[in-house]
């Protein structure tokens, strides 16, 4: 079974593009030639900065919908993997 995935790309200007795809190599290379978003279209160069898979595309779809609601800050424990400010910052 083919995996679904969430991903997060730093932009050129700093910010953060989060999507899901079942093709991330596809995906990342549509992105970094302008044809993945027009988000990502005027903020290039973008790269990777976080990556995770799912069994189904709603589980991807879920985690792509939980990270877009996260505040910068725990974007940034998520790329860095640090659990315990993810968990900090939750309790807030």
């Amino acid at each position: 079974m083919k995996p679904f995935y969430v991903y997060m790309l730093e932009c050129a200007d700093g910010s953060y593009y989060i999507g899901h795809t079942d093709d991330i190599e596809k995906r990342v290379s549509e992105h970094e030639q302008g044809q993945g978003s027009g988000y990502t279209k005027t903020r290039l160069p973008v790269k990777v900065v976080y990556m995770q898979d799912f069994m189904t595309r709603d589980e991807a779809i879920s985690a792509e919908q939980q990270i877009k609601g996260w505040s910068r800050k725990k974007k940034r424990a998520l790329i860095d993997h640090d659990w315990e400010m993810i968990k900090k910052l939750s309790n807030q």
